[in-house]
């Protein structure tokens, strides 16, 4: 196996358990929030966070796209 087939197999890894962790991080404040009663502007802050923590993962991914593509490494 060559070193790139490396790198992109610790890539697609990489990325599937990173979406595997915002989604248990998800089921966690979910399960959290819904046992305290926590109020609507609670919940709404708690997902913003957690969203925003994912929506940077992804810009990050999409940089790196743009980058590789462009020969800058």
């Amino acid at each position: 196996m060559t070193p790139e087939s490396y790198q992109q197999i610790e890539s697609i890894v990489l990325n599937v358990s990173l979406v595997g962790l915002f989604v248990l991080l998800g089921l966690a404040i979910h399960d959290v929030l819904k046992k305290n009663n926590v109020p609507l502007i609670g919940r709404v802050v708690a997902y913003g966070v957690l969203g925003l923590g994912a929506a940077g993962f992804v810009a990050k991914g999409i940089i790196q796209l743009f980058y590789g593509a462009s020969g800058v490494s």
